[in-house]
């Protein structure tokens, strides 16, 4: 594996119903996991949240590659230059 970079991943849940698939992919990756943030809009019956990883460039791409298979779950990420 390449070295370590750290990153964020935004993640949007349209379908609150994948919760718990979505919870037990990031448990799975939670030895590489700093930090995460995620705030309800109830408003728009949507959820935000924003994931802070420090991982092998695979596994992160592989994380948000699982994340965005769920339905009604839009993930992309932002790699640090470090």
């Amino acid at each position: 594996m390449s070295e370590n970079r750290v990153a964020v991943i935004s993640i949007i849940v349209e379908n609150t119903e994948c919760s718990d698939k979505l919870n037990a992919i990031l448990h799975d990756y939670g030895d590489y996991i700093i930090g995460r943030m995620g705030i309800p809009y109830k408003q728009k019956k949507i959820s935000v949240l924003s994931i802070f990883i420090d991982a092998p460039s695979e596994v992160i791409n592989a994380l948000t590659g699982k994340l965005g298979m769920l339905s009604g779950v839009s993930a992309k990420t932002l790699f640090s230059k470090y």
